[in-house]
């Protein structure tokens, strides 16, 4: 009863969602998650003194905007760190569950399709923001588990990424000649056999242009975390841009670093792609 009346006074106070410092989630000091990296722990001052226009005695808008760039250019890489490996933790949690969830998908009887199916409609049909706050201040509060918006991002993401990487995988299976799995069946495999060591290894291969569209996706996903107090790079952009008044050189700089991330991620892939491809396969 006290944490739900406490829950309504922080919300009266707070309904905007913004502390007066700028940070964002003060309902986050309510909860005591302490969340990797918490927005409320960061720390920047900036060296030249911006004042509220964001302008000093004898100097322009520009000059501001790109020192205000220099000194927190280090500051917003280790943001980007962070969006890094929410992406990667959310990805290898997508696949490990979107492997099973495809090959059921594809191969499994008609109940199983239909849990697959429930789940696959419940994670692409409701908003990431939805999700994140059900899970971060419901299910994860309700079952007593002390987990870190970090954390949470991670989990909730991957669970959403397996649905699209199930379907990936899915129609990867699919593209494959029926002959495939009549052929490995015929010379005395198992279909169990068959779908791993025939199926599987070409259907992966054929999912990495699928994989560079889900990464790019998962990248600017990641922001969203800001919303739980994560400090991955848009609140660290917002951190600097509120103590600099240097919004719009802040956030382009946030914004170019997240196309650099995600250039680079996808050209890794089709490195990748093309390094295992088969000579003279037209898949």
């Amino acid at each position: 009863m006290l944490r739900k009346i406490v829950l309504k006074r922080a919300l009266v106070e707070n309904f905007n969602w913004w502390s007066d410092d700028g940070n964002p989630l003060a309902l986050l000091i309510f909860f005591n998650r302490n969340p990797v990296l918490p927005v409320s722990d960061l720390k920047f001052e900036p060296k030249q003194g911006f004042t509220v226009c964001g302008l000093t005695q004898g100097t322009s808008m520009i000059p501001q905007g790109l020192t205000a760039i220099k000194e927190g250019l280090p500051y917003l890489l280790e943001g980007a760190l962070v969006n890094i490996a929410v992406v990667l933790g959310a990805m290898a949690l997508g696949f490990a569950l979107g492997l099973p969830l495809a090959v059921g998908h594809v191969y499994g009887n008609r109940k199983t399709r239909s849990l697959i199916g429930i789940y696959i409609l419940f994670f692409r049909g409701i908003p990431l923001l939805v999700l994140l706050f059900l899970f971060y201040f419901g299910l994860f509060s309700l079952s007593g588990i002390n987990a870190s918006a970090f954390t949470v991002a991670i989990v909730v993401l991957g669970l959403i990424s397996a649905a699209y990487q199930s379907q990936i995988l899915r129609g990867a299976i699919l593209s494959l000649p029926e002959g495939q799995m009549k052929a490995a069946l015929s010379i005395g495999m198992s279909k169990k056999k068959a779908i791993f060591f025939v199926i599987l290894p070409q259907a992966l291969r054929l999912s990495i242009p699928g994989w560079s569209n889900e990464y790019s996706i998962l990248l600017k996903d990641s922001a969203v975390a800001y919303a739980l107090g994560v400090a991955e790079l848009m609140a660290r952009a917002h951190h600097v841009a509120s103590r600099t008044y240097q919004h719009l050189y802040l956030y382009l700089t946030a914004g170019f670093i997240f196309l650099l991330l995600t250039y680079l991620g996808t050209k890794g892939l089709n490195v990748l792609y093309k390094k295992v491809g088969i000579p003279g396969y037209l898949r």
